[in-house]
């Protein structure tokens, strides 16, 4: 039987770090992120789907995103329909990424996987979590303003709620301290009854 773990976290907390860290310990992992991009590109399903709701924003190249984001910021009750139209393409590529994989623990790395209730496909979920000075330093180094970062924090989940709700809580101040964390979680779940 497959162990399903989520994976999430806020942004800057190492959760791209954390996947690679799994990916290496032999866990395959389904990025949500990687998908919706797949999706948007050029062909792809959601290309189409977005095509038909805001033609503008979409080009040979796939989706346009920031002519996509003009849009619903211009017409705010197209997220709406936007979501409606994606959302069944992403949890099909999902479904099919479960389906090919027999492997004892796979992952499912959803950045809003407690706000979207994906945690209830879930075995166990898995929160990484950085001190917020560390997060910030990280939003920083993107080239983000402390107040696009602090707009970013504020539409997400707060990081002590989704530690709560966790199983696991991986530390990223450190890839050390990551790395061990995602070992000592693995060898836990390979514990289990």
């Amino acid at each position: 039987m497959t162990f399903v773990l989520g994976l999430t976290g806020s942004i800057a907390m190492g959760k791209s770090t954390t996947a690679a860290l799994l990916r290496a310990e032999g866990v395959p992992v389904w990025d949500a992120d990687a998908a919706v991009h797949r999706l948007y590109g050029p062909g792809g399903a959601g290309a189409a789907a977005v095509g038909r709701l805001a033609p503008g924003a979409v080009t040979a190249e796939g989706v346009d995103r920031a002519a996509l984001r003009a849009r619903v910021a211009a017409e705010p009750a197209l997220l709406g329909r936007l979501e409606a139209a994606v959302h069944p393409l992403v949890a099909a590529d999902r479904a099919a990424f479960l389906a090919a994989h027999a492997d004892p623990v796979v992952a499912l790395d959803v950045p809003l996987l407690f706000e979207t209730g994906l945690d209830a496909l879930c075995d166990g979920v898995a929160v990484v979590s950085a001190p917020e000075a560390a997060q910030r330093a990280r939003l920083a180094a993107r080239g983000l303003s402390a107040a696009e970062a602090e707009a970013l924090v504020a539409r997400q989940m707060p990081d002590r709620d989704k530690r709560a709700r966790a199983a696991w809580v991986i530390p990223t101040g450190t890839l050390d301290e990551a790395r061990a964390a995602v070992r000592g979680m693995l060898s836990e779940i390979g514990e289990a009854p």
